[in-house]
């Protein structure tokens, strides 16, 4: 069983974990939400320097909180792709330092992988081949795991993904930022069946609709009109229900595509990673259309579904059991297809 230490920068929360096979011995997230609330959004060199100023402590208070020496850890992680840049190398130049000075096994992590790993900290039975729904700020897709490193994209988003609308629609409706959370929050006083709201579909060139791939964009601009007829109307806008009505509209867009994913392949298992997962009215739609198909549905813990150094961890232990590990000449990349995951290890 392989002891990794794992670091996560690759948006605007600084992680460091140990991680020991599929159990977490420790788990810190410093995270800078109160940072970039000012600024409506994460701003990439904002996140960079906080990262630099963060990085030292969480690498310190992972390794008292766990109790486990360096002489106990078999391999040093970082996420290296995909993300923003500056953050990336942050972590990165952090885990190669510490692999190099007490010589161990370097691994770069992809920060997707990672959410699909996510599944397994609190499922450790949890075995290929199942279904990931990947829905987060900057993805959703949904992803035929076969094994360790080997995936196939069966469906994505044309444009944005789900937690970008979210964080959209909380703008337009001035909720601030996050958007998931807020909306998810107001969405429980709110009428689900307020306002019919587009679920995005994508037509195929012959004819038809994608099975499995959807487009947030269209939705978002739905909701936008909705509020100017509103204030041109001179109403008052009914935030709740606006707010429950496109959180409807997603989950039941996203759960008629992962449940058609599932059965056409054959898949009885559907893992739920990003985070997106942690969003009431997606867990309540995918559990309930999942009992009804006879099919399991797998939610990580909310502490796992936002980045966390947790699943870039036991995405490292794997790898490192199987021999992969990285170059220490292994750069970061803002963009990297999951299908790519291999080509970040020599095996």
């Amino acid at each position: 069983m392989a002891t990794v230490l794992a670091i996560e920068t690759s948006c605007d929360e600084t992680a460091v974990a140990i991680v020991k096979n599929r159990q977490v011995c420790s788990s810190i997230v410093a995270s800078q939400i109160s940072v970039h609330q000012q600024y409506g959004g994460v701003v990439p060199e904002v996140a960079s320097r906080q990262h630099l100023e963060t990085i030292n402590q969480a690498i310190a208070a992972s390794l008292e909180q766990s109790h486990i020496d360096w002489d106990q850890i078999d391999g040093i992680a970082a996420t290296c792709a995909p993300g923003l840049v500056g953050a990336l190398l942050v972590g990165l130049t952090a885990a190669k330092t510490l692999a190099m000075v007490h010589n161990k096994a370097f691994l770069g992590v992809h920060h997707l992988e990672g959410h699909i790993y996510a599944t397994y900290l609190s499922e450790p039975t949890l075995d290929p081949p199942f279904l990931s729904l990947l829905v987060s700020g900057g993805h959703t897709s949904l992803i035929y795991v076969k094994d360790c490193g080997i995936y196939e994209t069966l469906g994505e988003t044309r444009d944005d993904a789900a937690g970008e609308a979210f964080d959209k629609v909380a703008r337009l409706l001035k909720l601030g930022y996050p958007g998931g959370p807020i909306i998810d929050k107001l969405a429980q006083t709110g009428n689900p069946q307020a306002f019919a709201l587009p679920e995005g579909k994508i037509s195929l060139p012959g004819g038809g609709i994608h099975p499995y791939d959807g487009s947030f964009s269209g939705l978002k601009t739905a909701v936008l009109r909705l509020v100017q007829q509103l204030e041109k109307d001179g109403s008052q806008i009914p935030v709740a229900d606006v707010a429950a009505s496109f959180q409807e509209t997603v989950a039941r867009s996203l759960t008629k595509r992962a449940i058609a994913c599932a059965r056409d392949y054959g898949l009885d298992t559907i893992a739920v990673g990003g985070g997106v997962a942690a969003n009431s009215g997606l867990r309540k739609h995918l559990q309930a259309a999942a009992t009804e198909h006879n099919l399991r549905v797998l939610f990580p813990p909310l502490k796992f579904c936002t980045d966390n150094a947790a699943m870039i961890g036991c995405t490292a232990t794997d790898h490192l059991s199987r021999g992969h590990t990285s170059p220490l000449t292994l750069g970061v990349e803002s963009r990297l297809a999951l299908t790519q995951v291999m080509k970040l290890y020599q095996h």
